[in-house]
């Protein structure tokens, strides 16, 4: 069997819900700085949710819903201008610390730390937003921890492409087979699977809880924590691991190893 060496993470909604009340409400500032009225609802963004990357998103949003606009510049430039914008009211909203990680991120990469396992990012939104929110966190130099941050623009396609995680994975020089993925998407579910992350846990998020996860190895409803214990949804190994999981009382490094064991020794894979 091969050995667990390392932990790759997606940002967005698996390291915190960023989505809703982060990403969504700095678009919408980004609109009304540049005078337009548009307003990006908790319903319409998490539909546009399905499109990966904010550029892209601001394409779809175009075509699908004010196909008569005629922006101010060239389309291109003009969709870069408004989301550098964003994401400069996002890294402003996370350097106030309006988002913090989701419950058992810190423990868990601290637990993951200590025991020498390396500990990875592979996200399709900028690295500035990457860095603002791991600079906000309650632990100092918490992106240093990450040997590999592959972030943004840096490959051809993005999730549900392959291409991230292709690229984490090749900066770490380790197979896939070394690694458990931890997404909380349904794009993020066929991206780490089609570059071979089998062992996959799926933390879903506010909006993604109701998405499909087939191929997941273990879908729960978070990390938790030793008192909060996460809530079992399904996956092919959730059968394995459910015992480790109910005896540590949330996602440590035990349930992780279940969870690669189940996938590499078991013959789920």
């Amino acid at each position: 069997m091969p050995e667990l060496e390392a932990i790759i993470f997606d940002v967005d909604g698996t390291l915190a819900d960023t989505e809703r009340d982060g990403h969504r409400v700095a678009f919408n500032a980004a609109f009304a700085d540049a005078g337009l009225d548009w307003e990006w609802s908790v319903p319409l963004y998490g539909d546009l949710l399905r499109v990966t990357g904010g550029k892209e998103r601001i394409r779809t949003y175009l075509a699908e819903h004010r196909p008569e606009f005629i922006p101010p510049h060239p389309l291109d430039e003009f969709v870069k201008g408004l989301h550098g914008r964003k994401t400069e009211h996002y890294t402003r909203m996370m350097q106030g610390g309006a988002i913090g990680l989701r419950p058992g991120v810190l423990r868990l990469l601290t637990e993951a730390r200590e025991a020498g396992l390396r500990l990875a990012i592979a996200t399709t939104t900028t690295p500035e937003n990457v860095t603002a929110l791991l600079a906000a966190a309650p632990v100092a130099g918490l992106a240093d921890w990450f040997e590999v941050i592959a972030a943004g623009d840096v490959v051809p396609a993005k999730k549900p492409a392959p291409d991230i995680f292709d690229l984490a994975l090749q900066r770490l020089g380790l197979p896939a087979s070394a690694c458990v993925a931890v997404e909380d998407s349904d794009n993020g579910v066929r991206s780490a699977l089609d570059a071979g992350l089998a062992a996959l846990l799926v933390t879903v998020s506010s909006y993604t809880i109701r998405q499909d996860f087939s191929g997941a190895a273990l879908v729960l409803d978070g990390l938790g924590e030793p008192a909060v214990p996460p809530r079992l949804l399904n996956g092919s190994c959730a059968a394995t691991v459910a015992p480790v999981l109910e005896g540590a009382g949330c996602v440590d490094l035990s349930v992780l190893r279940a969870l690669h064991g189940c996938v590499y020794t078991d013959g789920v894979e």
